[in-house]
């Protein structure tokens, strides 16, 4: 009998040049280059970097940037489809449907699989996946959908037509370090999918699509909204331990923390726990920082689990004043760059991605004439533990999105 790995965890399912994800020291590169080192420059030079493979110089940088520019106004059909639906559906629902739409306008650069298509396919999407995300946030609290800003860089434009008004030069560096510390991380869910659609040769919208609606899962892209309901149901520093108590004693689960391939710190929490302390201190928000803390000191002696990359980045999300419910698809503003990059990887050296599956279903049996049949009963799967522990987090997820319109 071959070998049947749950999950694919441990797996190797392919290679890549473009993250490099430790999971046993800890540290996260891309093509080489240390996100320490990464979150000090823009986003679009990330971008570049993954789409590229090195770094760009000063000149290639700036003309880089200039066409991420060139490609951010979406077709105004799109835009009346986010203005319509954002107010009653849930962001990533809307955000999946706009991302397959854009494919639909003859303004998008022209359906191909060779390397200038594709090329010219990735900058659209990153460039338009920032529109798209902020015009949702903005049509969901009644604000009027804008233009993007040419003059601004990418994260500066994300805010301003996210929040209708002009960012300060502190909030978009904050916003910078979050999309380059979540711009790719391996073969994750969403980035995994986008490979498989992509080794069929589909096009590229239709690989983004996919991930899009793979991260929309509340145990892939949705955790970091879990966790602001999370700080938010606990209200208070001193509640914190009777609350974990109390949760842990019902076994229930504590969001952000653990990960499947980190087994120590996730280098991400660093930048992102100090960001979170400035910016909780600075809008008089410190009590979610000081919960945030507690909260990491008890589950780390009690559970010995460390905070991911979801736990600071929810209050830090809250203090720049982005919507809990908008955290999601904030997080496929910034992975779109590495599921493009990973697009174009898998087509460089395509081979249908084709794994095979393990039956544990009936032995081979009669079939009978539908007149001689009798009723059977269905048998269902045997519930293991670890679906069992899906089916709590998925249940604790649904029963603390109440903000989030239509998701049930």
């Amino acid at each position: 009998m071959e070998q049947n790995t749950k999950g694919l965890a441990g797996v190797v399912a392919g290679n890549t040049t473009l993250s490099r994800v430790d999971g046993q020291q800890g540290q996260l590169h891309y093509c080489g280059y240390n996100i320490d080192d990464l979150v000090e420059g823009p986003y679009e030079e990330t971008c570049y970097l993954l789409l590229h493979g090195q770094l760009p110089t000063t000149q290639q940088l700036q003309e880089f940037t200039e066409d991420l520019k060139q490609h951010r106004t979406v077709p105004q059909h799109v835009l009346e489809f986010i203005q319509h639906k954002s107010r009653q559906d849930h962001p990533m629902a809307v955000l999946r449907t706009a991302v397959s739409m854009l494919s639909c306008d003859n303004t998008f650069p022209s359906v191909g699989n060779d390397p200038q298509h594709t090329q010219q396919q990735a900058m659209a999407l990153i460039a338009q996946m920032s529109t798209l995300v902020a015009s949702i946030g903005a049509a969901r609290t009644g604000k009027n959908i804008t233009a993007p800003d040419k003059s601004l860089d990418h994260a500066a434009n994300f805010l301003a037509m996210l929040q209708g008004q002009a960012p300060s030069a502190q909030a978009c560096q904050a916003i910078n370090v979050a999309l380059v510390l979540h711009a790719d991380h391996g073969f994750n869910a969403s980035t995994f999918a986008a490979r498989a659609i992509a080794s069929t040769l589909s096009d590229m919208v239709s690989a983004v699509t996919a991930a899009v609606g793979s991260l929309k899962g509340p145990l892939h892209g949705g955790a970091n909204t879990a966790v602001m309901h999370m700080l938010q149901e606990i209200g208070q520093e001193d509640a914190v331990e009777p609350w974990l108590n109390q949760t842990l004693d019902h076994h229930g689960l504590v969001m952000g923390f653990g990960h499947r391939v980190y087994k120590t710190t996730d280098p991400r929490v660093k930048h992102l726990r100090m960001l979170s302390k400035q910016w909780c201190e600075h809008t008089n928000e410190a009590k979610w920082f000081h919960i945030s803390e507690k909260l990491r000191e008890l589950v780390l002696q009690k559970k010995g689990l460390h905070p991911n990359v979801d736990f600071y980045s929810a209050s830090l999300y809250y203090a720049l004043g982005i919507d809990p419910d908008m955290y999601t698809p904030v997080f496929a503003l910034s992975r779109v760059a590495g599921w493009v990059g990973h697009v174009r990887e898998q087509l460089h050296d395509n081979r249908l991605i084709r794994p095979r599956a393990q039956y544990i279903g009936h032995a081979p049996r009669a079939y009978a004439p539908l007149q001689q049949r009798t009723p059977q009963h269905h048998t269902r799967p045997k519930e293991t533990a670890k679906n069992v522990d899906n089916l709590k987090e998925l249940r604790w997820y649904q029963s603390n999105t109440h903000s989030i319109k239509g998701c049930r």
